[in-house]
């Protein structure tokens, strides 16, 4: 796995107790990647995401990130995807799209090219921020399967409202879910709703992924 926007290492951690290890991650903060550097010694610090190029980054599996959310947040000034930090989505699909055509270039196909799958969390303000109202969560999605199919288009809700959890299938070979979860049902002691939204660039395993599967983890956790 590659981590993007990595934090303390919320995601590497999540990946390592499932037997997923972290190749490489992303982040600018000094002090989290100090954190990370001593509990994941071998995972590789790659700095400034926009500066990366994902042809040149080690290959793998799945690409996971949650972007900073402070334009997306109902609490911040909601300058959604335009803003300039939570406009740095788009730098983690142009990472996974470069990626992938180098994996082209190198002879794979079909569910071999890498990275398989992409994971983004974020606030719930995502459904709701742009104008008109949820524009930027159609963008995300539009984006997303794009990688994908480069001229698809996703049209916006009816009526309008994004609903909390949700899935996009395409042919035998593409799809995507998402999904609202609340902290608070998973072990933790406060209310803390994020976003959670996989994508399976070669079939259609995300549902299965974050609805079925993922309970069953949660399960086991409490």
């Amino acid at each position: 796995m590659g981590s993007l926007f990595d934090g303390i290492g919320g995601f590497p951690l999540a990946a390592e107790r499932h037997g997923i290890t972290t190749v490489w991650a992303s982040e600018i903060e000094k002090f989290p990647m100090e954190v990370t550097s001593a509990r994941f010694p071998s995972m590789v610090h790659q700095g400034d995401i926009t500066k990366l190029n994902g042809k040149e980054l080690f290959p793998v599996d799945i690409i996971c990130g949650g972007s900073p959310c402070q334009d997306l947040s109902v609490a911040g000034a909601r300058a959604g995807l335009a803003g300039a930090r939570s406009g740095l989505f788009m730098e983690q699909v142009r990472i996974v799209r470069e990626m992938r055509a180098a994996e082209k270039e190198r002879g794979r196909t079909g569910a071999m090219i890498r990275p398989r799958y992409m994971i983004w969390e974020n606030v719930p303000g995502a459904f709701s921020s742009g104008t008109p109202k949820g524009e930027d969560f159609r963008i995300v999605l539009e984006e997303i399967v794009r990688i994908r199919y480069p001229d698809a288009i996703v049209p916006r809700p009816y009526p309008y409202v994004w609903s909390a959890a949700g899935a996009i299938y395409r042919n035998q070979d593409f799809s995507l879910a998402w999904r609202c979860l609340d902290a608070q049902y998973w072990g933790v002691a406060q209310r803390r709703k994020r976003i959670y939204l996989v994508a399976d660039f070669a079939s259609l395993s995300a549902p299965l992924l974050l609805f079925d599967l993922f309970d069953v983890i949660g399960k086991e956790k409490t």
